[in-house]
């Protein structure tokens, strides 16, 4: 089978068994790989009832069939699990080599079930895998816990892919995430809470001596040239990082400043991709046979935290530990962020949620009686440092309060304070922008509507032209939005099934090419789209059963509210929020009352099965 290890590997915690379970070629070809299969198990193995915290939820890692190919940056992995945050559907994607090194080792993915009655780390070296003793990794955060995880296995640097939950996820944080080699993050709806539940402190992957087959590869060369040369001339992402539209952001009015109080930044030029790679010293730390390498180690060389090295931030940290919490030292931005994925939590959640704290403080819900001693004001760096720490070891009631989320801690503290809290109905704050400015309603819209906690079918907005699609014309045109949101779903959930990276290759057609070249199937975009929708279709039905509701599917009293300036000033998406509702249920073949999927739109979908009898 071209493309496929032909193997998941399935770990039950709770008796410490591991078996290897064959993957066949109708499976894989259904559910293609990534987010596709991770679906498939979450699904057949989550019955409505069980708790994100249940043993007998699953913690899913999954790659696809370009990963460990020559396909440029096949290095990614999928997590998919009952998220915490929501406590429905949970999907994350990570970079760097687990997901290539997981077919070196002859697995396409690991299906976690149980719990462990003590802390342990998952081994996968060619084929074999063993569960260790983790009480020597208990409490350490996840650089530490990689450092230590190498030393006790006599591993290089390149040897091992080691991905692992910090302190947050050992205490359950809500928006825990699980991080590995060296910064790359599973970040959304709390799968390292999951993880951290199940006491699984890491996973450990050998990159093996397997080799994965390609039907066509002198095809795959000649899709990778493509594929690099596109990306390079998207987004400016080459040459300045995610970073580089920083300031393009502010001027459409999706920089979020203060939690949302304001649209005015007017030191964003200092604070984005650009000002950095010029002002500040950068070493490349590529993933896997990733030829545009815009991961990068940075050294800051100016202002209070020079001489401070982490990794370069991608914009949604920047946006986090900038503008969102009122700072303008970039310097301090690229602390922030390293200390954010060493205590393993959601950057965005994160920041979402101490910008919602800092506008309690400075109104005077919250004093330093209430913080523990901390003052909240906008832009005070260090005590965000000290309240994260706190927030990932849950220290004190008002630490432990917020590790429950933007949205819990909102609604507990109640009053005015929790309609200035910025999330999703689902319960996840979303993205790093603020989605109501110029071109991003479609995200707010899709943030909210969304089976995952977070995007599903845009990308940095839409990219219409690349699937022979009209546009938007208008990008305040609520029924427009809503109707090409459902046409558009379906084909980036193809981009987390393959095991590659959508900054080097986010061009759909190209990326087909390249699952041909691999996998031989001859597959046409709306091969893609029919795969894609699939997926769609079946995490909304594993919400339905789990408890979804119509109502919860719109956005948090600020999240909707109305710019009070820049560019967007005075637009007001939930003018027609209701009749956007239901045209998106409609054009996805969705129960309009219950959001549902149709039982015909399922069988379309070969989803039979999945149709429940009245």
């Amino acid at each position: 089978m071209f493309g496929y290890a032909g193997q998941i590997l399935r770990c039950d915690l709770t008796t410490g068994k591991l078996t290897m379970e064959p993957l066949d070629e109708t499976t894989a070809r259904k559910w293609v790989g990534g987010v596709g299969l991770g679906a498939k198990y979450l699904y057949e193995e989550v019955p409505a009832g069980v708790a994100w915290d249940d043993p007998e939820n699953r913690l899913i890692m999954t790659t696809g069939p370009l990963a460990g190919s020559n396909a440029v940056g096949a290095g990614s992995f999928n997590v998919t699990t009952k998220g915490a945050v929501t406590e429905l559907a949970g999907a994350s994607q990570a970079n760097g080599f687990m997901g290539a090194y997981m077919k070196f080792s002859g697995i396409d993915g690991i299906v976690v079930q149980g719990a462990s009655d003590k802390w342990v780390y998952l081994i996968v070296k060619d084929g074999e895998a063993k569960l260790e003793d983790a009480g020597f990794l208990v409490g350490l955060d996840t650089v530490k816990t990689e450092d230590a995880v190498r030393e006790k296995l006599g591993a290089a640097e390149k040897d091992v892919s080691v991905y692992t939950i910090g302190p947050a996820g050992e205490n359950k944080v809500r928006f825990a995430a699980i991080v590995g080699d060296r910064g790359h993050v599973a970040s959304h709806n709390g799968v390292g809470a999951v993880m951290g539940s199940k006491k699984l402190k890491a996973v450990v992957v050998y990159k093996g001596s397997s080799k994965v087959s390609v039907k066509d590869e002198e095809a795959l060369k000649a899709v990778n040239k493509e594929m690099f040369e596109f990306s390079k001339t998207f987004a400016g992402v080459y040459e300045w990082g995610t970073g580089g539209n920083f300031s393009n952001v502010y001027t459409v009015g999706a920089l979020p400043v203060k939690n949302y109080a304001t649209n005015l930044y007017p030191e964003h030029e200092r604070m984005g991709g650009k000002y950095l790679r010029t002002h500040y010293e950068l070493k490349s730390k590529p993933c896997y046979k990733c030829p545009m390498a815009h991961v990068k180690e940075c050294t800051v060389t100016e202002g209070p935290y020079t001489g401070f090295v982490g990794e370069e931030p991608e914009y949604e940290q920047m946006a986090a530990w900038g503008p969102q919490i009122g700072n303008t030292e970039l310097g301090s931005v690229v602390m922030l962020a390293s200390e954010v994925d060493k205590l393993g939590m959601d950057c965005n959640e994160a920041s979402w949620l101490i910008g919602w704290a800092m506008e309690c403080f400075e109104k005077g819900i919250f004093t330093t009686e209430e913080t523990d001693g901390l003052e909240l004001t906008w832009g005070n760096v260090e005590v965000v440092k000290t309240l994260m720490n706190r927030i990932a070891r849950r220290e004190g009631a008002f630490a432990d309060m917020l590790a429950e989320g933007t949205m819990r801690a909102s609604q507990k503290v109640g009053g005015e304070a929790a309609g200035w809290a910025i999330y999703g109905g689902k319960g996840a704050a979303p993205r790093g922008h603020d989605h109501r400015g110029v071109t991003r309603w479609v995200e707010l819209f899709d943030t909210c509507v969304s089976n995952t906690g977070t995007i599903e079918s845009t990308y940095s907005g839409v990219q219409p032209q690349f699937v022979d699609m009209e546009g938007i014309k208008d990008p305040f045109d609520h029924l427009g939005i809503a109707e090409f949101n459902a046409k558009y779903n379906g084909i980036r959930q193809i981009d987390d099934c393959l095991g590659t990276c959508r900054l080097i290759s986010p061009q759909p057609k190209e990326l087909i090419s390249a699952i041909n070249a691999v996998t031989g199937w001859e597959w046409e975009l709306e091969d893609a789209f029919q795969a894609g929708k699939r997926i769609v279709h079946l995490l909304r039905q594993f919400n339905i059963e789990h408890g979804l509701k119509p109502e919860d599917e719109k956005p948090s009293v600020r999240y909707g509210s109305v710019p009070v300036d820049g560019p967007a000033e005075g637009k007001n998406i939930m003018e027609k929020w209701d009749e956007m509702q239901a045209l998106y249920y409609k054009v996805m073949g969705w129960d309009p009352a219950t959001g549902a999927p149709l039982p015909e739109t399922l069988k379309t979908f070969g989803l039979e099965k999945v149709v429940k009898n009245p």
